[in-house]
């Protein structure tokens, strides 16, 4: 039993961290943003509301200046402030937002931002018990070790799942009649939007797939969207 009871710790370490974690995303989340009005973003918007039945989309401004976009685990869409001013200052489209837009929404309706909330907990509480086993067995670089393997496990699961948003968005925009054509000029400029600087850190690190990688994933769905329209 006693060699159990660090196990135990973890998983109800998660499952408070899960719950902390849920509340105060929705709390930060509430207080500092408000709802897109921008006549532009609403037409695209629109487009997107039609190509999924749907009578609207709400989307909110979260009033942060990082370049970025969040689905939340409650199934809101946010475009950070940062994203927004790229708009207004003209380095982003209207189409090139909602590629964003469908992109989170690919989020909420495959599961991944509920998913992710849980996850976190999740690897908060196994690098918590891998860390306690291998403090043990590794004095000095137990933690750290934990620390890293819980990071690659972290890191792959996320670009799968951006993958998959990617692929849910294309098709939305192409049901839309707005096309990939704004997913992928965007993925174009989104180091120079963030500033980020992907050498400096390895890949299977990165929470996000290469751009390029991204891009050829689009053009192969779309490959396979035509072969098929072709053979019926």
């Amino acid at each position: 039993m006693l060699r159990l009871t660090p196990i135990l710790l973890a998983i109800l370490y998660g499952l408070i961290a899960y719950r902390f974690s849920v509340w105060r995303t929705q709390k930060e989340l509430d207080a500092r943003s408000t709802e897109l009005a921008d006549p532009r973003i609403l037409a695209v918007t629109a487009r997107l509301a039609r190509a999924l039945d749907l009578p609207r989309i709400r989307v909110h401004i979260y009033e942060i200046d990082p370049v970025n976009g969040l689905a939340a685990a409650d199934g809101r869409i946010f475009i950070t402030r940062g994203f927004y001013n790229q708009f207004r200052q003209g380095n982003v489209t209207a189409d090139e937002l909602g590629s964003v837009i469908a992109h989170e929404l690919g989020h909420v309706a495959l599961g991944h931002s509920r998913r992710r909330m849980i996850d976190f907990s999740g690897q908060n509480a196994l690098r918590t018990a891998l860390g306690l086993m291998l403090a043990k067995l590794i004095p000095g670089i137990g933690i750290m070790i934990a620390s890293a393997v819980t990071s690659m496990v972290a890191a792959r699961l996320s670009r799968s799942d951006e993958y998959e948003a990617d692929a849910y968005a294309a098709a939305l925009l192409t049901k839309a009649g707005i096309g990939t054509a704004p997913q992928k000029s965007l993925f174009e400029k989104l180091g120079q939007l963030t500033g980020g600087r992907r050498g400096a850190v390895p890949a299977w690190m990165m929470s996000h797939p290469d751009t390029g990688q991204r891009i050829a994933a689009i053009d192969k769905l779309e490959a396979g969207w035509a072969k098929k329209d072709h053979l019926t």
